[in-house]
């Protein structure tokens, strides 16, 4: 079995938490590779003019993070189906970095042309506040998974 062979958890296994940090150059690097350069992004006066706690991560940028937790669990696995709602902004301080955790709970394990199909629900938090919506994901395994027995 090789080091980046996943596992086949079981339903109603518990995944994570995945935390990872953004700061305000994540923002601009993010900003530059995908073009989204609004200035709720960059700038705490433009953030505040239209209502805003400050300056905020990207909610694609913040799905991202979650896609990355989902292939970190799975790797090898092909994400068939991954989505959410944004519903609370990520606030990132001027200074120093904010957290986002991401953890999971197993909804199903079926199989699919002999391959191991599992469906995530997916909580994705920052500061203890839920950020994103009805987060989930739906990954194919790879023919050669292993049971975890979790």
């Amino acid at each position: 079995m090789s080091a980046d062979q996943p596992l086949l958890p079981a339903e109603g296994a518990e995944l994570g938490p995945r935390t990872f940090a953004i700061t305000r150059a994540d923002l601009v690097a993010y900003a530059e590779a995908s073009g989204d350069h609004n200035p709720i992004h960059q700038d705490e006066a433009v953030a505040h003019s239209v209502g805003l706690p400050g300056v905020i991560a990207h909610g694609m940028y913040t799905m991202a993070l979650m896609a990355r937790a989902v292939t970190d669990w799975f790797p090898g696995a092909e994400v068939r189906e991954i989505g959410s709602k944004f519903t609370d902004p990520v606030v990132v301080p001027a200074e120093g970095a904010v957290g986002v955790e991401v953890s999971a709970s197993v909804k199903s394990v079926t199989e699919e042309d002999g391959r191991d199909v599992v469906s995530l629900a997916l909580l994705v938090t920052s500061g203890g506040a839920k950020v994103l919506g009805m987060p989930k994901a739906v990954v194919v395994l790879p023919g050669d998974a292993q049971e975890s027995g979790a």
